[in-house]
């Protein structure tokens, strides 16, 4: 049975505030992978990436997100690469509604511009291009590992929690 919800999607779509707020009126724990990592390896994100690389990082993650999958009753917010290795979808696929969470790259722009030295892979002078050439790379990842997808773009954190709740009641009676 699938007592876990995770949520996965590009950076800046909304894991993490809709996974706290979705969590609190699920009575759910809410766990953060990117959180954990920072946590055991004493390191901020940028720093595992820049003094490690980033294959250490994915190393890291997969680690977690072996540890988080075998949890219940969690909200858990996946890094946004989190897709990138099969692995992780098929550990969190056992125990999780997988709910990709996405939104346009202008809204995503807008949204990380506050982030400047914390997003790793958009640490380039172009981060519009960046974000469009990571997402369209990355989309078919999200999407074959997606049970729904909802696009954060032009909603606030209530409503896109609304609506997964909606969601989530709607596909239970389907089972």
């Amino acid at each position: 049975m699938k007592t876990n919800i995770a949520l996965i999607g590009f950076m800046g779509t909304g894991k993490t505030a809709v996974g706290k707020t979705l969590a609190k009126r699920m009575g759910r724990e809410f766990v953060e992978t990117d959180a954990i990592i920072e946590k055991k390896s004493g390191k901020s994100i940028p720093d595992i990436f820049q003094q490690d690389g980033e294959i250490a990082f994915r190393e890291m993650e997969i680690g977690i997100i072996k540890e988080v999958a075998e949890k219940d009753n969690c909200v858990i917010a996946g890094g946004g690469g989190v897709v990138m290795n099969k692995i992780n979808i098929d550990r969190l696929r056992k125990k999780c509604i997988i709910i990709n969470l996405k939104a346009t790259p202008p809204v995503i722009a807008e949204r990380t511009s506050g982030d400047r030295g914390d997003r790793p892979l958009l640490a380039g002078a172009d981060r519009l291009a960046q974000i469009k050439e990571l997402m369209n790379y990355r989309r078919p990842f999200y999407r074959r590992a997606a049970d729904m997808e909802i696009d954060t773009s032009k909603l606030d954190i209530k409503a896109v929690v609304d609506k997964i709740m909606k969601e989530l009641e709607k596909n239970a009676g389907n089972r």
